[in-house]
């Protein structure tokens, strides 16, 4: 399991904004719903919490194929953004690979490649079609931060971190206001 942020470029404020809590534009609609179809595109891979901010977003992001090296299980309660009433809850990694979803052993490098690409693709186009605010450049940073998430505690903790995210958006490092 390992939990995941990614910025934007520049840390540009693209995909919506913070009242009491997170009001997502089209574009943070968009960074969700591309999230969310990961695990139907790539079997092994299993998502936790998640949260989408002005310019960055908090990741879980779990790899259950077996031949990942993780930490295993979580006995503590996934709280995802689905406890905040914003998005699907990602169920237990199916035992047999769906049909049409390609076998994968992606690394967690390419998991986040994929994702910034597919969003900067929809991004664009989001530009060009319905008049998305422009970005210099690129969409996403060059790099990412990632962490191993070890324990059990470790998961509660930063999952609940994740959720409670929007609500302390003044004192986080990435506002820019």
């Amino acid at each position: 399991m390992y939990f995941v942020t990614i910025c934007t470029q520049n840390r540009l404020c693209l995909f919506g904004q913070i009242e009491d809590e997170f009001i997502p534009n089209s574009a943070g609609k968009m960074i969700q719903s591309v999230w969310n179809e990961i695990p139907s595109h790539y079997y092994g891979i299993e998502l936790g919490s998640f949260v989408v901010m002005p310019n960055h977003v908090h990741a879980i992001i779990i790899i259950t194929n077996p031949i990942s090296v993780g930490a295993g299980p979580c006995a503590c309660p996934r709280i995802g953004i689905d406890d905040m009433q914003h998005g699907q809850p990602q169920g237990v990694a199916p035992t047999m690979q769906p049909r049409g979803v390609a076998p994968t052993s992606l690394s967690l490098p390419e998991i986040v490649h994929r994702y910034k690409t597919m969003t900067t693709k929809r991004y664009v186009d989001g530009v060009k079609n319905n008049g998305w605010r422009l970005f210099p450049g690129r969409l996403w940073q060059r790099n990412y931060y990632e962490h191993i998430i070890r324990n059990d505690g470790e998961y509660c903790r930063i999952a609940k971190y994740i959720v409670n995210n929007p609500m302390s958006w003044k004192e986080d490092r990435l506002w820019i206001g």
